[in-house]
């Protein structure tokens, strides 16, 4: 289930209609976060209008991306669930483990030694529970979300901070607690305060040595920690379109 790309044409099946209804019934046009945010409701169609940052509700996210520090809980937790295999595509990803010290070939090695008990505990319940095991050394967990699962329209959450990157492809993804993972994982309901948005209209182009990570810096310093708390950051205009997916 590492990669479902009929998982991906169901999403898309189903996306058009509970988006037009959800326009119906909000009454206006929708953003593209809660375009997503509608279509992947747990009960399938909307049928109501949610207010931002008010309302508790049940999503179900498509995917479900654990990276190897979170996912030794959040997997000892899946097996007391009894269930014989993850209900959506799940991967683990083994990368916050290896410690940046001496060099790539030098560190992996160090990190096969003395993380193996917990490398070989990730494999095996992954190979078990039909999970997309990424071994130490195959690749930073959210340039791997970006480049193998993120999808346009898609919701995912990761026990990540970095879940976020998978934006870049028009995803909504979310980091979230092992908990969380645990209950999507499960076959349950992911309940969530209805995110409050945040638009950022972008002009113009970034030169020189700028990056997006500079825009998005700027605009956390902006809001603050608590100003961005349970919001989405939507970025449109004509400078988001010159800004690459990373």
């Amino acid at each position: 289930m590492a990669f479902d790309i009929d998982m991906i044409k169901k999403v898309y099946s189903s996306m058009a209609d509970r988006v037009d209804r959800a326009r119906e019934i909000v009454g206006r046009p929708l953003t593209l976060s809660e375009k997503i945010l509608y279509a992947h409701l747990w009960d399938g169609n909307p049928t109501k209008s949610f207010r931002r940052g008010k309302d508790y509700v049940d999503f179900a996210p498509d995917r479900v991306a654990c990276q190897d520090a979170t996912a030794q809980m959040a997997l000892l937790q899946f097996m007391q669930a009894g269930k014989p295999k993850v209900a959506v595509p799940t991967t683990v990803h083994c990368d916050h483990l290896i410690q940046a010290k001496s060099g790539a070939v030098a560190d992996l090695k160090t990190a096969n030694s003395t993380s193996a008990e917990v490398f070989n505990f990730l494999e095996s319940v992954s190979n078990k529970y039909g999970i997309g095991f990424w071994k130490p050394g195959a690749g930073i967990i959210h340039q791997v979300v970006l480049e193998n699962y993120a999808f346009p329209g898609g919701m995912m959450i990761g026990t990540d901070s970095h879940t976020v990157n998978a934006g870049g492809l028009g995803m909504l993804a979310i980091g979230v607690g092992g908990a969380d993972a645990v209950d999507v994982m499960a076959g349950m309901a992911w309940e969530l305060k209805f995110p409050k948005l945040i638009g950022v209209k972008l002009t113009g182009n970034i030169s020189g040595w700028t990056s997006a990570k500079d825009v998005i810096l700027k605009v956390a310093g902006i809001l603050t920690v608590k100003g961005g708390t349970g919001a989405i950051v939507e970025y449109f205009g004509e400078g988001a379109k010159n800004l690459s997916c990373t």
